[in-house]
C-alpha cells in the first residue's frame, strides 16, 4: 500500500534541471537597473516613446527570466 508517488519531472530523461536563485536575482537586477537608467536619462522625457518601448522590452525580458525560473522549479 505504500506505492511511491512520482515527483514532477522524474519521468523526464537526463539530468534534473536546477535553478540558481542568485543568478536569477543578478539577471533581473541588471535588467531593472537598465530600466532605471533609461528613466533617469537627461534630456529624455519619461513620455518619450522610444524610452518607454525600451523600458517595456527590458521589463518583458526580466519577466521571462522569472517565468523560466519558475517553470524550471516546477519540473524539479
Amino acid at each position: 500500500m505504500s506505492t511511491p508517488i512520482p515527483r514532477p519531472g522524474e519521468h523526464l530523461p537526463g539530468a534534473r534541471p536546477t535553478v540558481d536563485p542568485a543568478h536569477v536575482r543578478e539577471e533581473v537586477d541588471a535588467l531593472l537597473a537598465r530600466v532605471r537608467e533609461g528613466a533617469s536619462l537627461p534630456g529624455a522625457a519619461s513620455t518619450d516613446q522610444s524610452v518607454l518601448l525600451e523600458q517595456a522590452d527590458l521589463l518583458e525580458r526580466a519577466h521571462e527570466v522569472l517565468v523560466q525560473a519558475l517553470s524550471t522549479v516546477d519540473k524539479i
